[in-house]
């Protein structure tokens, strides 16, 4: 697979934060009368930002999703994130790999707001390969599966998005990478993984690895 630049997803890609979002979120609704399993939350929220489902959630909680809760739902998490945040195995090696390899033509676009994107790169030691190349999809016109954040991601590397390989662990995602005309990656470890082989095949993904030690070998040099 030859291309240009690498378009990453950050949560469940980057870093390993899925399942200490959700956890936050899963504690906070049923706290709110919406009791949820760990399995439910996660089917349910992977991919999407809160917001998204606010028609969801005000129906399930007969309560209003109110910027105070929102803000206090950040808080929490972000909390969590400090005190446990791990990079996702193999995904320092792989960027340190792909930064070399494409001279610096990468960048991160992620769904979640920007504090929270740049505070979990910050913390795992990736932030300074992407300096300014950073974009949340709470900042673009539509957020994933809409391409927007991908589309000025590769803007920003100065890359048309045919030549771009992006990097996503959930279908949302993928059709997000897949609608901006993007090679997609789908990423799928063999334990924690949020959505099968065959889900993100079906969303559009062409190539599937497991663990993302694996991702520079599939990409080759550019042409």
């Amino acid at each position: 697979m030859n291309c240009q630049a690498v378009l990453f997803d950050c949560d469940g890609v980057l870093v390993d934060s899925e399942a200490i979002t959700n956890a936050v979120l899963r504690q906070m609704l049923g706290e709110a009368g919406w009791a949820l399993t760990a399995e439910e939350c996660m089917r349910l929220f992977i991919g999407k930002t809160v917001r998204s489902e606010t028609v969801r959630i005000e129906a399930e909680t007969g309560k209003p999703l109110t910027d105070a809760w929102m803000q206090l739902f950040y808080a929490r998490r972000n909390a969590r994130l400090s005190a446990e945040l791990r990079a996702m195995p193999g995904a320092v090696s792989a960027v340190r790999a792909l930064h070399a390899r494409l001279d610096g033509r990468i960048a991160c676009a992620s769904g979640a707001d920007r504090g929270k994107v740049e505070m979990q790169l910050a913390q795992v030691g990736l932030k300074h390969y992407f300096g300014e190349r950073i974009f949340s999809g709470h900042e673009m016109p539509r957020t994933k599966p809409a391409p927007d954040v991908y589309l000025a991601a590769a803007a920003s590397v100065g890359v048309p998005p045919a030549h771009c390989v992006v990097v996503e662990d959930t279908v949302t995602g993928v059709m997000a990478g897949v609608a901006a005309g993007a090679t997609v990656v789908g990423l799928c470890p063999a334990t924690g993984a949020t959505c099968t082989p065959e889900a993100l095949r079906a969303a559009g993904a062409t190539h599937i690895v497991d663990h993302m030690a694996d991702l520079p070998g599939h990409i080759g040099a550019p042409r």
